[in-house]
């Protein structure tokens, strides 16, 4: 399946949103007194799985540099 670059440019664009999404709502939730760890720990998990798909969109980007 090919992707084009304008594609994966906007699919970027979403996971780094979500990404920032998420780290606000990390932060607010650490400074809450009352903090859940397990929702802390899901949301943790779930920033580093979108660093991750973050990380393999853009080297999709790249041009293949032993082709």
């Amino acid at each position: 399946m090919a992707t084009g670059w304008s594609e994966i440019q906007q699919r970027l664009a979403v996971l780094r949103e979500e990404h920032r999404d998420l780290d606000q709502a990390i932060g607010n939730l650490v400074e809450t007194p009352s903090m859940d760890q397990l929702q802390l720990r899901r949301l943790k998990k779930r920033k580093l799985r979108l660093k991750d798909q973050i990380a393999y969109w853009e080297d999709q980007l790249l041009p293949d540099l032993d082709a």
